[in-house]
């Protein structure tokens, strides 16, 4: 990537007691349960699959447990579906007794491009630590090993780097405890009539499931994270499936324990040894932080929990506020303010301002039930925003909202002005068709943007194109090999990674599992 992070200067943590203990009384229970490798396999390169790897079943009748390993020797281990969890098995020595250590090395991997191709081979700007490897060295033998870390896989692959030429190992008992804060019997059977939809409804809810854990994680591959963003979307599918609202509760007050000097929420939070906010304060993802509460509020009626934090939501329309130009448009950067998306050249004011908008909206709508008096204040800022967007943002002879000192038109520009509501529905509708067609400019990249596009469409009532880009697009993933949802998914380049490295991408992320929302609430 060619942008460079914006951090903010230690801007001094005000730490929130009373919102920590709170989010510390909501700590989820943690299910476990123990998990059995499937089968053995082996890696087959093929040019007409994603990244060039299949795996395809042993064709003997050999077991795991009557292998001998020596020197050189590997096998891997398939888990069936993508698993979250920590490794154990145990290692017997065969022949002469051991006269020098066993070193091993496991990899795990979530597709099978990661058992294929050596890691050595990263040259991603992402720290290769993320990349799911380790090396051990047994001294004594027989032993049983439980890896501490927690790994995020289907595949795993052992390696025997060396023993000794008088010995040779088994691998025996191997097993996954895997871990979720999910309550699977929580989960509300719907089976949808078409079966395309009904495997996009489960492979949806399977990739949320692995992501609960003490938070809403973003991937428990990497970063493993509570991220603003991902937790907004989470939050949404949740409502729809495991119902875990304490959860969405937990996290809200996590963030609003930890603003910075000027009470802006971070982007994301470290979980590990203890809460720390990151240096890291994007636009979009702080006014994340209303309609995230917004959300909430509308789903369980918490009014608790909404006079806590509505001071620090409202907050967050009042930051943003300060970065708007003498015409209204909220002022463009060169650094990496707000997310958007994944593309190296989408400009995202346009957007960014879609998504004041859309907060204020559902900031309006909070001060409404709380009986604020800046409820009508926000009434009348909207209206001026709305204005100055139309007269600013729209280009008539184009038909498209444009972006930046270069008028740059993006897919991610129509598509949160869309939401924001600055057209009617008649006219969104004319919009995403006609875009849909086109397709100008800066296009999507991520689950996250085409998300939005999902529900911009719905925004416009278009159910029907709705339910051909989601089929479209997430059964894509699913032909591809997908058992939980990606990161990142570009149907036109599926090499694509803005770390410089598919190895490094996750392959199970919190911000593709909406599916299941529209396909439960909207009955798709």
């Amino acid at each position: 990537m060619s942008q460079s992070v914006q951090r903010s200067e230690k801007a001094g943590i005000q730490k929130n007691g009373k919102f920590t203990a709170m989010a510390e009384q909501l700590a989820p229970y943690l299910y476990e349960e123990d998990i059995q490798p499937f089968f053995l396999v082996k890696l087959l390169a093929d040019p007409d699959v994603i990244h060039g790897w299949r795996t395809e079943q042993e064709e003997v009748a050999q077991t795991l447990e009557s292998m001998e390993l020596g020197k050189g020797d590997s096998v891997i281990l398939d888990f069936g579906d993508h698993r979250v969890g920590r490794l154990s098995f145990d290692v017997v020595p065969v022949g002469s007794p051991p006269d020098a250590p066993l070193y091993l090395k496991l990899t795990f991997g979530e597709m099978p491009v990661e058992m294929a191709v050596p890691f050595t081979e990263y040259n991603g700007w992402l720290s290769r630590s993320w990349l799911q490897e380790e090396h051990k060295h047994i001294d004594v033998l027989p032993a049983h090993l439980e890896l501490e870390r927690r790994y995020s896989f289907r595949y795993v692959k052992l390696e025997v780097i060396d023993t000794s030429v008088k010995y040779k190992v088994s691998i025996k008992n191997v097993g996954c405890r895997t871990v979720t804060s999910a309550n699977i019997t929580a989960l509300q059977e719907y089976k949808h009539e078409d079966p395309q939809l009904r495997e996009i409804d489960r492979v949806s809810i399977k990739t949320l499931q692995d992501c609960m854990q003490e938070v809403f994680e973003d991937g428990p591959k990497r970063d493993r994270r509570l991220w603003l963003g991902d937790l907004r979307l989470q939050a949404l599918a949740n409502y729809e499936t495991f119902r875990s609202n304490d959860l969405v509760k937990r996290c809200l007050y996590l963030f609003a324990a930890y603003p910075n000097d000027k009470g802006q929420v971070s982007a994301n939070l470290f979980m590990k040894p203890e809460v720390i906010p990151d240096d890291t304060y994007l636009f979009d993802y702080s006014l994340f932080f209303v309609s995230t509460l917004h959300d909430y509020y509308m789903e369980v009626q918490d009014s608790v929990t909404l006079g806590n934090l509505w001071p620090t939501a409202l907050r967050q329309i009042d930051l943003a506020l300060e970065l708007l130009d003498e015409r209204l448009i909220v002022r463009d950067q060169d650094f990496w303010w707000s997310f958007i998306d994944w593309h190296e050249d989408l400009n995202k004011q346009a957007a960014s301002q879609g998504v004041l908008i859309y907060a204020m909206k559902q900031a309006k709508v909070l001060a409404s039930v709380l009986k604020d008096p800046r409820q009508a204040e926000l009434g009348l800022k909207i209206k001026q925003l709305e204005t100055a967007t139309f007269d600013h943002l729209w280009d008539e002879k184009l038909g498209y909202f444009i972006s930046g000192k270069d008028r740059q038109v993006s897919w991610a520009s129509q598509i949160w002005l869309v939401l924001a509501g600055i057209l009617d529905s008649e006219k969104s509708y004319e919009l995403l068709g006609r875009l849909l067609k086109e397709k100008p400019g800066v296009p999507l990249t991520t689950p996250y943007m085409l998300h939005h596009l999902i529900e911009a469409l719905l925004k416009a009532g278009d159910s029907s194109t709705a339910v051909k880009e989601l089929k479209t697009y997430w059964g894509g993933m699913l032909q591809d090999g997908a058992d939980t949802f990606w990161e990142l998914y570009d149907p036109d380049n599926k090499e694509f990674s803005p770390y410089g490295s598919h190895l490094i991408n996750s392959y199970c992320h919190a911000w593709s599992c909406t599916p299941t929302y529209f396909i439960r609430k909207y009955r798709l």
